[in-house]
């Protein structure tokens, strides 16, 4: 994102408010297109197979079918670049949005006010989690779980999720730190 600020009336998306400024945008780990990218890659693997089998087809039938594998592949690999690229999370003034786009006619948008969020937590689990640099993000709040899969850098952006959160001055931690403020909270809950 840029650091300079957009002129007033600027929105970065369509259901932005007039009154909300977009703070933090991210998206998944590149890795979620590894499926469409392993069939892609299919397309000109089986192109040049006609040419390699039968050698009477030469180098013309060799580019040909190299030129339509090629061209095959990217059709194949397409709808899981644009289910990564349309995929983004952002976080603004107001609230958090999840915007999840499934190929290429499936978009789910969610948004959760920032006043709800208790805690945001993040998850690497496993070698390929691990070499790779991505994991979960587990953002509680008082309606459920916001469980976000795949993220770049999860350390990074759990961190700096929290610390905007806190420049607005929403504390994600509402449990007593100590012994005394719980039973001054169990005597609360039960004067109540």
């Amino acid at each position: 994102m840029s650091k300079t600020k957009p002129e007033k009336g600027f929105k970065y998306f369509a259901d932005q408010f007039d009154d909300e400024d977009v703070i933090f945008v991210f998206r998944k780990h590149p890795v979620v297109m590894r499926k469409g990218l392993v069939l892609g890659l299919m397309g000109p693997l089986l192109g040049v197979l006609p040419a390699a089998i039968h050698p009477a087809y030469g180098m013309k039938g060799f580019l040909v079918g190299l030129g339509i594998g090629v061209a095959v592949g990217l059709l194949v690999f397409f709808p899981s670049w644009i289910g990564w690229y349309f995929s983004v999370f952002i976080l603004t003034t107001q609230r958090f949005i999840e915007i999840k786009q499934k190929g290429l006619f499936t978009r789910s948008v969610s948004d959760l006010s920032l006043h709800q969020i208790q805690s945001v937590n993040y998850e690497i689990a496993g070698i390929q989690e691990t070499l790779l640099g991505f994991g979960t993000i587990t953002m509680r709040t008082y309606v459920g779980e916001v469980v976000i899969h795949d993220v770049h850098h999860p350390a990074k952006i759990q961190k700096k999720l929290v610390g905007i959160l806190k420049e607005l001055g929403i504390t994600t931690l509402n449990y007593p730190t100590s012994v005394e403020a719980q039973s001054q909270t169990d005597e609360q809950i039960e004067e109540a």
